[in-house]
């Protein structure tokens, strides 16, 4: 369901095209995460946005400021960051599947626009500075194929496959 305060109510900007309106929100849109980063479901997104009416749609163009976290993919410690996005997008009444978002009586609901945004400028993999050389070697021992002393316990679903020989071509 949108947030109420995404939803903008846009009338007077139809009636006169050519005319703006300025809106700067803060909301927390909750579930905004991809495979290496989130956006925490308590942080305040800011929209800083321009609606203008031009011939039979809406522009919105301005900019949100999602703040994210996530783990550094070499040493896992948590990361936190600030990411600008820029919006420029268009409402339409009867909107061109994947090009325009949709005018809903007499309002548009940057909800979409904002999750996709958000989504789309999340970092995919993380480092928590250039040369994070990985997991402290003190906490998360590192232990080398044929260093260890002995050898690991072998599953039991695999053993059908030691009796398995093949010929080399």
């Amino acid at each position: 369901m949108a947030q109420p305060i995404l939803r903008i109510g846009v009338m007077e900007l139809r009636r006169r095209p050519g005319t703006q309106r300025d809106v700067r929100v803060s909301t927390a849109l909750p579930g905004l995460a991809i495979t290496g980063a989130r956006v925490p479901d308590d942080a305040e997104l800011e929209v800083d946005a321009t609606l203008e009416s031009i011939d039979g749609a809406v522009t919105v163009v301005g900019v949100v400021r999602v703040p994210w976290s996530a783990e550094c993919r070499r040493c896992l410690d948590e990361v936190t960051g600030l990411v600008d996005v820029e919006l420029r997008e268009a409402f339409e009444v009867r909107p061109i599947d994947g090009e325009t978002y949709p005018i809903e009586g007499d309002e548009v609901d940057l909800e979409p626009v904002v999750r996709d945004a958000a989504l789309l400028n999340l970092p995919l993999a993380v480092l928590c500075r250039d040369d994070c050389a990985g997991p402290d070697p003190e906490t998360l021992p590192v232990i080398v194929a044929g260093e260890a002393s002995e050898e690991p316990e072998r599953d039991p679903r695999w053993a059908a496959l030691d009796a398995l020989h093949l010929e080399a071509d």
